[in-house]
């Protein structure tokens, strides 16, 4: 792949946009290598948790590549916006933990593509925004729909009217990022995050991330039923046994994920 990176060593898997000369702007072959690479990642057993960035210091993903916006026509520019939203779904729905480590600037795109994300961390040099009012568009790539449901409709109409992006620190402080780090440090803790995550119960851990999703679209008595029966399909699980044996003969689990 050209502009898509991905270096495996299991459990974890590190997915990297490589673009720097273009801030890692994401153009049609980028969104179709990164469909590739995160198909190959979940199709990989011995890989249980995804850590996502960009290359270079500047920025994780700057946004689209403006060249290819401004051909667009609305039927192109329908398609465009479709397939883009194709992808952040399937990463949003990943069995598998995606955690987005924000490098740099996360704008447009990149925003979009890191709130598809499991769990965001950010190095403290980064900016984080929503900038399409400025070039008459809105966002495509579901900015309009997961930026309001993870910090209120409120601060999110504000940074997608003004197109201005936040700091790292006003993302930590609004919820958008779940920690911000010096950069050189901002990789390891991704890593030590994943591997926190790739120790436990791959089954539950899917389970897990299901019960969020799906519950975050229903009402709270509909939501309890599925998570009751997602618990249910737990305790059917071989992890489940090897959990509690290990606990209460004070080992460490050795989960196979079934």
């Amino acid at each position: 792949m050209a502009y898509v990176r991905v270096e495996r060593q299991a459990p974890l898997a590190r997915i990297t946009i490589d673009r720097p000369e273009k801030l890692n702007a994401l153009n049609a072959a980028t969104i179709g290598e990164l469909e590739q690479a995160l198909a190959e990642v979940q199709a990989a057993p011995e890989l249980r948790v995804i850590v996502l960035t960009g290359a270079g210091e500047k920025a994780f993903v700057a946004g689209a590549d403006i060249a290819e916006l401004s051909a667009l026509d609305p039927i192109a520019g329908r398609e465009y916006a479709r397939r883009g939203q194709a992808l952040l779904r399937a990463l949003e729905l990943s069995p598998k933990p995606v955690i987005a480590a924000i490098n740099g600037h996360a704008l447009g795109g990149g925003l979009e593509l890191a709130l598809a994300c499991s769990v965001r961390l950010a190095a403290e040099h980064a900016k984080l925004g929503q900038p399409e009012v400025k070039l008459g568009l809105i966002p495509g790539y579901g900015g309009t729909q997961r930026l309001p449901r993870l910090i209120g409709a409120g601060r999110a109409l504000e940074l997608l009217l003004t197109g201005e992006p936040l700091t790292a620190a006003a993302a930590l402080a609004c919820g958008l990022v779940n920690a911000v780090t010096p950069a050189a440090e901002l990789l390891p803790r991704a890593e030590a995050l994943a591997a926190k995550m790739a120790a436990n119960a791959p089954l539950a851990t899917r389970l897990c991330l299901e019960a969020v999703r799906r519950g975050l679209e229903m009402n709270l008595e509909e939501a309890l039923a599925l998570e009751s029966s997602l618990f249910a399909l737990c305790c059917a699980s071989s992890d489940m046994k090897e959990g509690t044996r290990a606990f209460l003969e004070k080992r460490a689990a050795r989960f196979e994920g079934r």
